[in-house]
């Protein structure tokens, strides 16, 4: 697929927002009159599981109150380790729990609300030593993380974060943006930067299950896109790591998205509807039957611009896009927990300008008719078996299924009919299982043991008009095994430190490729107002799976599939962390790392090419990646800082500084910057929340954001050349030495809600401003004239969200 795709999506997108940001925008009419109506005191539910951390398995009897709430609200949970707590008050409320040998619990701030049930899961740490005789105070420390095994370079984040960020648009991707060590590419996709690594390091893993790109109008390859298929609404508190993580992650060398999705409500069947950004949505949860906690959670979306072209209003262009999310829990009394879990979503957009008057297309004299689709489906079951309280088996077993399309034509002034340029049909189906054993042996002991396997069944077709003759750059049918182990432990020394050591082992049938990479890391809290974290270890990655397959164009015609004996890209990482609370509800975090990658593919004959620059675009660029050999390498090192203070009174914040290098030499051994080394990066996000109305029902939001960052290194083009042989060259000699402009966004957040008697609703406003024309968006080489166009889209973008909830 060709870069020619990029402009137009971003021309689209820009459109696209504010038609968005419209029709959301007439609801406030709506939604004021009722701002100080009803003089009901409305309550709702808070239901949840009480868990052993290690191991999951419930904690019956444990105690359950909610903060300051007089007269005191509290229960106790069952055999099963659930609990229910009544006629909680709407509004910003906490949840402490104690159990015996345990360390208390206290929740995040959790936002209840009149239409839906707020769940709650507890995750409790046993204590190594417990003196009954001393009051024991519960000290929430919100940057604790899900995983127990990763110790440095991780950070938990939540659904409510997601939704309250400005310029995130309900995307979890563009929320980890405002983390330390993170930037994007393209504004209009949501590709995660980890510390000058290529987007392609990243791995996505839902409910444990390792996925491919979860956006809608993806590429083989690659990470992102511009429409998450995802839905947050869908998702619980999940992790997110960027490098040094522990064993258990394999495959990856950037970072991990650990997303988990949330169980349906057992109790309660719920609903909402809402359109905005991510499209026309409805979505449903509730149990099976009042006779057993079976449960379900749906939704379904569907591109808004494709639901309003049944109207007479004028779209240039239509993003057609579908997705559904799904989550069906069956626990049983002896036979364990089932959980069936389901994604799916097909998108596909025209950018015809055979369809625009002339001073509309790409270029003065030529223009190009780009179709391109994608289609993702996962579907997977899993089995969790408890055979005590210390030991649990996971099993999984699920298949993912992918598929690209893309189809290119051009035409001319003095040639209007249409030309074949480029085109591609790939698809992908991937077989997996794995199982993980979890056994604690103590308080001080405990182990995981997993093995995976995957089965890749591979159609990679691309070709492209070369110089006035046909190339096919991939035509390939395969088939591929991956099989992965490892094994970890974590040993708390005290409650106070930790320490954790594994080993990750994989084997590529394809060359084949093996290794084995040790892990180490520790968490030491000093006090209850300081931390320090390390971590370090050995990791590696495959090629993207289509690099293996591109064919080499030899002097005689022919041609040869020249990448099948690349071995894996492998890391050497370091990262030291140190956390300090000025308080509860606000800390501050220091991180510093190294990073050395070697095995890098690179290209003789293009002595300046390396593989780890791609990843950040709409397609795996295949025209230059034959011929490839692992003798490439690549450094990078950094200092991170984060000032945060947590959502509590009504406000919060987060300031991030990341100050880095990345680096990298091919095959000629000479230092060169990478794509992604833009140096510096300065985040600031922060908002606060007005209760508004009579009984202080409603609630009115203002978030703002701000970004500063370095300008990327690019390659440019060799417009000598480029006229000469009438297609776009570019001076490799100067790789990644000329940078864009530094990038500046500002993006603001409004938002109004009001509780009603069994219904809430929700308005969204978010406004970003990315200061118009000095940010270079992408460059175009035009072939006939020699002229590099500098395109500066997506300026001012505002978008509109609309949501009920009943």
């Amino acid at each position: 697929m060709s870069l020619k795709t990029r402009y137009k999506f971003s021309e689209l997108v820009r459109i696209r927002g504010r038609q968005l940001l419209l029709y959301p925008t007439l609801l406030i009419v709506f939604l004021a009159p009722h701002v100080s109506s009803s003089q009901t005191v409305l309550k709702q539910v808070i239901r949840g599981i009480v868990t052993d951390k290690e191991t999951q398995s419930p904690l019956p009897g444990a105690t359950v109150t909610l903060e300051d709430s007089n007269p005191l609200i509290g229960t106790t949970t069952g055999a099963d380790g659930k609990f229910i707590l009544k006629d909680v008050p709407i509004g910003k409320q906490r949840v402490h729990i104690t159990y015996v040998g345990y360390a208390p619990w206290v929740s995040d701030v959790l936002t209840i609300s009149s239409a839906k049930q707020t769940v709650v899961n507890a995750e409790l740490m046993e204590m190594v030593t417990t003196a009954p005789e001393v009051e024991i105070k519960s000290v929430s420390r919100k940057y604790e993380v899900i995983n127990k095994m990763a110790t440095v370079s991780v950070r938990a984040f939540s659904p409510d974060e997601t939704n309250r960020f400005a310029g995130s648009y309900g995307d979890p991707a563009r929320m980890a943006a405002n983390f330390a060590g993170v930037t994007s590419g393209i504004d209009n996709r949501n590709d995660i930067i980890v510390r000058g690594n290529t987007p392609m390091g990243l791995q996505w893993r839902i409910d444990g299950m390792e996925i491919p790109n979860p956006n809608h109008f993806a590429a083989v390859g690659t990470t992102g896109g511009p429409v998450t298929v995802l839905n947050n609404n869908l998702l619980t508190k999940s992790d997110f790591l960027t490098g040094s993580f522990p064993a258990q992650y394999g495959n990856a060398l950037a970072g991990v998205f650990d997303m988990k999705m949330k169980v349906g409500n057992p109790e309660k069947h719920e609903y909402w509807f809402q359109v905005g950004w991510n499209g026309l949505e409805f979505g449903t949860e509730g149990p099976f039957s009042n006779k057993s906690q079976a449960s379900y959670i749906f939704s379904y979306r569907y591109s808004l611009l494709d639901a309003l072209s049944i109207f007479p209003i004028n779209f240039n262009e239509i993003p057609k896009y579908q997705d559904i999310n799904l989550k069906i829990n069956l626990p049983t009394k002896k036979a364990g927990t089932f959980t069936l879990f389901g994604l799916g979503g097909i998108s596909y957009i025209e950018l015809y300008d055979s369809e625009k008057p002339l001073g509309e297309w790409t270029f003065p004299t030529y223009g190009e008719n780009i179709g391109t689709g994608s289609n993702l489906g996962v579907l997977g079951l899993t089995h969790t078996y408890y055979f005590g309280p210390s030991t649990r088996l996971k099993s999984m077993v699920y298949v993912v299924g992918s598929k690209v399309y893309t189809k290119i034509d051009t035409f001319t002034i003095l040639a209007r009919d249409l030309a074949p340029w480029a085109g591609e049909r790939s698809t992908e189906v991937k077989y997996s299982g794995s199982l993980q054993l979890t056994h604690k042996f103590s308080a001080k002991n405990t182990v995981d043991l997993g093995v995976l396997f995957d089965f890749y069944n591979m159609n990679f077709n691309d070709s492209v008009i070369w110089r006035g003759d046909f190339r096919v750059n991939t035509d390939s049918k395969a088939t591929m095994y991956f099989w992965r182990g490892f094994a970890e432990w974590h040993h708390k020394f005290s409650d106070d430190f930790s320490f954790t050591a594994g080993m990750f082992g994989s084997w590529l049938s394809l060359q084949p490729s093996y290794t084995l990479e040790p892990r180490l890391g520790f968490d030491w809290n000093i006090g209850t107002h300081q931390s320090i974290n390390f971590g370090t270890g050995l990791y590696s990655q495959m090629q993207p799976r289509v690099i293996y397959f591109v064919r080499a164009l030899l002097p005689d015609g022919s041609y040869k599939e020249t990448n099948l004996g690349l071995d894996f890209t492998r890391s050497a990482q370091v990262a030291l962390g140190y956390n300090f609370l000025f308080s509860e509800h606000m800390r501050f975090k220091a991180e510093a790392y190294y990073q050395y990658l070697y095995s890098i593919p690179v290209k003789q004959t293009i002595p300046e090419f390396a593989i780890i620059n791609q990843g950040h675009d709409f397609f795996v660029d295949r025209m230059y990646a034959d011929s490839l050999v692992n003798e490439g390498s690549g450094t990078n090192y950094g200092v991170e800082l984060t000032l945060e203070r947590f959502f509590w009174k009504n406000y919060y914040f987060l300031f991030t500084t990341s100050l880095f290098s990345s680096t990298y030499k091919a095959f000629d051994q000479q230092i060169r910057n990478t794509a992604f080394n833009v140096n510096y990066v300065l985040n600031v996000v922060g908002g606060y929340d007005f209760r508004i109305g009579k009984k202080k029902r409603g609630v009115l939001s203002l978030g703002l954001r701000g970004t500063y960052a370095g300008g990327n290194p690019y390659v440019p083009y060799d417009p000598e050349q480029t006229t000469a042989l009438r297609e776009p060259v570019y001076a490799w000699g100067e790789s990644f030495v000329p940078r864009y402009p530094d990038y500046k966004r500002i993006s603001f957040r409004f938002g109004i809600k009001r509780n009603r008697p069994k219904l809430s609703m929700e308005f969204i406003a978010d406004i970003q401003w990315r200061t118009n024309y000095t940010n270079i968006y992408l460059q175009r080489i035009d072939v006939v004239t020699g002229v590099v166009y500098y395109y500066f889209k997506l300026g001012f973008f505002p978008m509109g969200t609309w949501r009920i909830q009943f």
